[in-house]
């Protein structure tokens, strides 16, 4: 029984390369975002950084992937929680739904579940991505410039990725 991966042996400088560029990846956004209020929404960046930097050769770190997932996954979750928010803040049925964190309980499942359908029908699944859902509708402290960092950060993933395609290779 080994503890330590075969290719890293092989090709130890690969590795410490691929993942300190991941790491970097997340610092630049961590220094654009608020990461405390928004953690669950980072969080998903950083899952996305490791995918691009240790499965580059796959198709679930290509662009359709990256951004199509990140586009459904922002809009499904930007959409339900305006939904929720119309409804139990704005229309005052929250008192109607009970315990506040029931409604938004319920949301955020829907949230993820519309999320998964869609990136599955549309071939852009991304699983960081349904993470994005799930925290823009549980966490109503966000704003236009958070999903535009999340969207930037994505784009800017793909584009690393393509730039350094040649030297990328899969860890895994």
């Amino acid at each position: 029984m080994t503890f330590i991966d075969r290719g890293f042996r092989a090709h130890p400088l690969r590795y410490v390369l691929q993942c300190l560029l991941a790491g970097i990846a997340v610092m630049v956004v961590l220094l654009l975002v608020d990461a405390v209020a928004h953690t669950v929404l980072i969080a998903a960046l950083g899952a996305s950084a490791f995918v691009v930097f240790t499965m580059p050769e796959l198709r679930i770190s290509g662009p359709r992937h990256l951004i199509g997932g990140y586009v459904v996954g922002v809009a499904v979750g930007a959409l339900l929680w305006l939904v929720h928010d119309l409804l139990f803040h704005r229309l005052g049925l929250s008192a109607l739904a009970g315990h506040p964190h029931f409604t938004l309980t319920l949301f955020g499942g829907l949230a993820v579940g519309v999320a998964i359908f869609l990136m599955v029908i549309t071939d852009t699944e991304h699983p960081p991505a349904a993470g994005v859902t799930l925290g823009l509708v549980v966490n109503p402290r966000w704003d236009l410039r958070v999903l535009l960092v999340i969207l930037l950060a994505i784009v800017a993933l793909c584009l690393v990725r393509f730039l350094l395609r040649p030297a990328l290779k899969n860890l895994l």
